[in-house]
């Protein structure tokens, strides 16, 4: 059975960062942490490091292996939420010592970027309702960190007050 892990690579801080989003995301932990036995072009041997953890029940593997491209949002990761209280919990969280961006990204104090959305904005973004669709769509590009009550608003097409 095939299976796909993402892979990120860090300047010096892989474990620190796996170690945090372990701590802030349910069903996550570090799984273990080696240092690597050789000399490799990032560094002498045992100075590289590779991290194996899980977030949210998927594998993930990280490297501490020096410079080489920053993290940028080709690659973001999307986590879905049930409540407001998780969206606002996460978005604080993750957060923290990085940047926020529009329309529910962050960029994380690692330089990692996130997605902070409700479970339910796919559901409202997808059907053959064009005009709800757009609504939804506006709504959402006008937000910083996603709220879910002005979505569903505009969903409804309940525009007055959709807008935060």
């Amino acid at each position: 059975m095939v299976s796909i892990t993402p892979h990120l690579w860090y300047i010096d801080k892989a474990v620190e960062a796996a170690k945090f989003y372990a701590s802030v995301i349910p069903n996550s932990h570090v799984d273990s942490v080696m240092d690597l036995p050789t000399d490799s072009p990032s560094g002498p041997a045992g100075s590289v490091q590779i991290v194996d953890f899980t977030l949210a029940g998927q594998p993930f593997q990280a490297i501490n292996a020096g410079p080489l491209d920053d993290f940028n949002h080709s690659i973001s990761f999307v986590l879905e939420c049930d409540t407001q209280a998780e969206i606002d919990r996460f978005w604080e969280v993750l957060g923290d010592g990085g940047e926020y961006e529009g329309c529910g990204w962050l960029r994380d104090r690692y330089g990692l970027s996130w997605q902070i959305v409700p479970k339910k904005l796919s559901e409202m973004m997808k059907g053959t309702d064009v005009a709800r669709s757009k609504r939804v769509a506006d709504v959402m590009l006008s937000m910083e960190k996603l709220e879910i009550a002005p979505l569903e608003s505009a969903y409804r097409g309940e525009m007055a007050d959709s807008r935060k």
